[in-house]
């Protein structure tokens, strides 16, 4: 199962890279998304100057693939995240955490651009399809 950061989505709504081509070669039922790249996205849209274009192109993504949530086992798994990279001196940011931790929760490979960061997470596989 491939789980999609939010920067990999707004490549894929902008038509920035290979994202788009990439991700439709793919079943939707490879994909997925965190209920906390959700947030982000909604924020992005709330802030957009075209919120009602990119509101659109979120729900005509979301009909398609399903939206993980952050429950009991992501939450355990974000903590240990955040406490190995704080113990190491190597946190990532609050947000990111918790998406690592529901990537490995789900045994995804984490789709983002943002691999400098997410590196970090020991066990966490990762692709960009930049």
């Amino acid at each position: 199962m491939y789980l999609l950061d939010t920067n990999t989505l707004i490549y894929f709504f902008k038509d920035i890279g290979n994202v788009a081509e990439t991700l439709l070669s793919k079943s939707p039922k490879d994909i997925s998304i965190p209920s906390i790249v959700l947030y982000e996205l909604e924020v992005g849209i709330a802030k957009s100057n075209k919120p009602e274009k990119r509101k659109k192109q979120l729900e005509a993504l979301t009909s398609r693939i399903t939206v993980q949530p952050f429950a009991s086992r992501e939450a355990e798994a974000a903590a240990m995240i955040r406490a190995d990279l704080e113990k190491k001196g190597t946190p990532i940011g609050p947000y990111d955490t918790l998406i690592a931790g529901t990537a490995l929760s789900l045994n995804a490979t984490l789709v983002t651009n943002n691999t400098r960061e997410f590196q970090r997470v020991a066990g966490l596989s990762l692709e960009d399809w930049f």
